[in-house]
């Protein structure tokens, strides 16, 4: 018999109790002009640490762009649609969005990437922008 050790669900980081994520600007229904446009980032009830920095209570920002929550079991994806801010910011400057009607949802991740148990992220926003 083989046992494997699953370190996603076995390791899970405990979420800061009542902590959210929320997006600061852009506002839901935002018209923003030509793609390039800074995202603000809040939290409540826990803290912001680099990657690699574990912690109670602390995390840092991920940037889910046009695309569903990923699996709170795995680490979060780093690609075009799940932007990684592990140096802690709390701010992030978009650039070469194209035009038409997006999606923005924040997702708070460990300091090896993973979502909290329970995963923390906030409401999903839409924007639109303008060539």
């Amino acid at each position: 018999v083989l046992f494997y050790y699953t370190p996603a669900l076995a390791d899970r980081t405990p979420a800061p109790k009542n902590a959210s994520v929320y997006i600061i600007w852009p506002r839901d229904g935002s018209v923003i002009k030509k793609g390039k446009f800074w995202v603000r980032m809040g939290l409540e009830n826990a803290g912001i640490a680099p990657k690699g920095v574990r912690l109670p209570n602390v995390g840092h920002h991920h940037i889910i762009i046009d695309s569903d929550l990923p699996p709170f079991d795995l680490q979060i994806p780093s690609d075009q649609k799940h932007l990684h801010f592990g140096g802690g910011q709390t701010e992030a400057r978009l650039e070469n969005i194209d035009p038409g009607k997006h999606t923005l949802q924040l997702l708070l991740g460990d300091h090896d990437h993973y979502p909290h148990d329970p995963p923390i992220y906030s409401e999903r926003i839409t924007i639109t922008v303008l060539p």
